[in-house]
């Protein structure tokens, strides 16, 4: 496999990862099994963005990236549509704050409604 497909794979699951992140909540009102997954993956994408650390994986993604010798113009689907996703421009402290917020709160509130319907059914 090649040094860019390797980073390709690496961003669409951090892509993945960010999406399970916030709305994998909605999957344990389905599956509730899902929750022992689920919680400690949004809890770490959460601190991430909250302490302001970097992903683990975007420096073997740009490691991976420079091995490739890809010239800029060679940009595929990945770069072009799903690293902005990933990686925006306009990412500052305050914005990174905003996102840890969103997975805690769309969580929070996946969870008590998880929560609550679960202990009503057992009453």
């Amino acid at each position: 496999m090649s040094y860019r497909a390797l980073a390709d794979l690496i961003v669409v699951g951090h892509f993945a990862f960010a999406l399970f992140s916030v709305f994998g909540g909605l999957c344990v009102l389905r599956w509730g099994r899902v929750a022992w997954i689920h919680v400690p993956l949004a809890l770490w994408a959460a601190v991430v963005e909250l302490a302001g650390w970097p992903c683990p994986l975007t420096p073997l993604e740009h490691w991976l990236r420079s091995k490739s010798g890809l010239a800029v113009q060679d940009i595929g689907f990945v770069e072009a549509y799903l690293l902005p996703l990933l990686y925006p421009t306009a990412l500052t402290r305050r914005l990174q704050i905003v996102l840890g917020a969103i997975v805690l709160g769309t969580n929070g509130l996946i969870y008590w409604w998880a929560l609550r319907r679960h202990f009503r059914l057992r009453i």
